[in-house]
């Protein structure tokens, strides 16, 4: 009998499937052991929804929420930053979540942009949302303060274009996003967790959770939301070109909490070049918190430009406080009435197909209701450079901004007319033209050429100008001579009566002539005598 040469391998025997003792499957350690690892390693996906801004102030969003100069720093350009891919339709890019020690990731954030309200991207959001991402999104909606005065318009727009989204979804993804607004609704009100990760300061042990007050959560989205006003620093370009003062500022303030305390949401104003607690607000709403440092949240509706306004916290209350004569309540029904308004339709550049006139969609239907809060919100809040355009472009009875033109064809008729009267006028005038020459023709042939060579000589003159010459040193002008004489001969035929005098010296010059040799010639003896 011959002895089997074949070895059995013992590692692949021991390390493989096989049956243990009492029948069971033994594990394998190689793949537990791996498997271990790749779930130490997986990041927790979170996704956040840009909606609204442009394409450079996305990146400013993605710059301040990202800490990206201060891992630049760091990393001395060491690990090469994602690119940012916006410029077209639904962009994407997305970052890593380090903790305080900036050594350990906590999470990665994959940001969705999208600039335009279009009815047309909503499919393109469609997808984004499902029962395993509902629970990890945020949704947050830039505005900018170069133009407050569009604020409510915009944010109703983006509302109904989520609305439109949210409502096509599945009945497992709804059932999800009712789920996630009664947690955040439990927050910081008793038995839960604050927005920070601590636990709430009202929990009792009965775990009651605060009844909701007036106007809170009255038409939640589904998902949480966020509104960014970005560039705080325009305030004071506000105060200098429209002389903004503290009550405008207060009335957009209070307009946003009140809508926005009726979904949930939160505020928040930022600078670029100011620390904000933007990167706190974001990153507790998608619940990522550090494990060396906290990061707690802090209200701030009194510093102007750094207005923080974390959800859960606002009531009508404080509202009211902030400038007294507000009424939150007509504010409140106003924007409900405004979300039951159709979304405007918008082609593929944000812009709607209908004419905008003083902030509202005409001519498709999408005038604002009557009490309408975006409508009360533009009467508040207006443009001031807007305003004195429309004074100087209309007249003391009209109150529309636009110029009506008349039709082509009576315009040119109303043409035509003048055209004629002004040929009528150049007809007449050749006609006096005619005339006048040929009274110059009749003119010359009756010594009409004598005067023009008068004219012609005295236009020589004119252009020679006065004849000089030099006499004895003397510069004599001729003409000043020649008129001197005549003036001279003038006086002496002048037939006025002269003094006895002046007769008799004009009468006997001799005379005169003698007297003066005789007394030059005694002179000369005199002058003889003396030497």
């Amino acid at each position: 009998m011959t002895a089997n040469t074949n070895r059995i391998s013992t590692y692949t025997t021991a390390s493989g499937s096989s049956e243990g003792k009492n029948g069971e499957q033994k594990k394998d350690m190689w793949s537990s052991m791996l498997d271990s690892v790749a779930s130490g390693k997986r990041l927790p996906e979170k996704n956040l929804l840009v909606l609204g801004g442009t394409v450079d102030s996305q990146r400013e969003f993605l710059e301040s929420v990202s800490n990206i100069e201060l891992r630049r720093a760091l990393d001395r350009g060491a690990t090469k930053l994602p690119p940012v891919a916006n410029n077209f339709a639904l962009g994407y890019t997305y970052y890593d979540v380090l903790d305080a020690d900036q050594e350990d990731t906590l999470a990665r954030i994959s940001l969705y942009t999208l600039t335009s309200p279009c009815l047309a991207f909503s499919s393109l959001l469609q997808p984004l949302l499902t029962p395993q991402s509902i629970p990890n999104t945020l949704i947050v909606v830039l505005l900018d303060w170069s133009q407050p005065w569009k604020w409510m318009r915009q944010l109703r727009q983006w509302i109904l274009l989520l609305r439109t989204v949210l409502v096509s979804l599945s009945m497992e993804s709804k059932d999800t996003m009712e789920d996630v607004m009664i947690s955040w609704r439990d927050r910081g009100r008793g038995g839960g967790t604050n927005l920070d990760g601590t636990a709430s300061a009202t929990a009792t042990e009965g775990d009651v959770t605060l009844p909701l007050g007036p106007g809170e959560w009255e038409d939640a989205l589904g998902l949480p939301l966020c509104v960014v006003c970005q560039n705080a620093e325009q305030m004071e370009v506000l105060e200098k070109t429209q002389g903004w003062k503290e009550e405008e500022f207060d009335v957009v303030l209070q307009f946003m909490r009140t809508v926005l305390l009726k979904h949930g949401a939160s505020l928040i104003y930022t600078t670029p070049s100011m620390s904000t607690q933007l990167q706190s607000l974001v990153h507790s709403s998608l619940g990522i918190h550090s494990l060396l440092k906290k990061h707690p949240l802090k209200h701030n509706v009194i510093d102007r430009d750094k207005i923080v306004v974390p959800p859960n916290w606002d009531s009508w209350g404080k509202i009211r406080v902030l400038r007294e004569g507000f009424d939150v309540e007509l504010v409140s029904n106003g924007w409900s009435m405004d979300l039951d308004h159709p979304l405007p339709q918008t082609d593929s550049n944000g812009t709607g197909n209908g004419t905008v006139t003083n902030g509202n969609e005409e001519g498709n239907g999408d005038s604002d209701p009557e009490g309408s809060t975006v409508s009360l919100y533009e009467a508040a809040v207006q443009d001031s450079s807007l305003s004195a355009l429309q004074l100087a472009s209309r007249d003391s009875h009209s109150t529309k901004l636009e110029v009506e033109t008349t039709d082509t064809q009576a315009f040119l008729g109303q043409q035509l007319k003048y055209l004629e009267v002004f040929k009528q006028k150049n007809e007449e005038a050749n006609r006096e033209g005619t005339r006048s020459n040929t009274l110059k023709r009749a003119d010359s042939d009756s010594g009409g050429d004598l005067a023009a060579g008068r004219a012609g000589e005295g236009k020589v003159n004119d252009h020679i100008g006065p004849v000089q010459f030099n006499m004895g040193g003397i510069q004599v002008d001729a003409d000043d001579m020649v008129q001197r004489l005549k003036d001279r001969q003038a006086y002496g035929s002048s037939p006025e009566p002269a003094s006895p005098d002046a007769e008799t010296a004009v009468e006997d010059p001799k005379a005169d002539t003698e007297n003066l040799q005789a007394f030059f010639t005694d002179l000369i003896n005199r002058r003889g005598g003396a030497k």
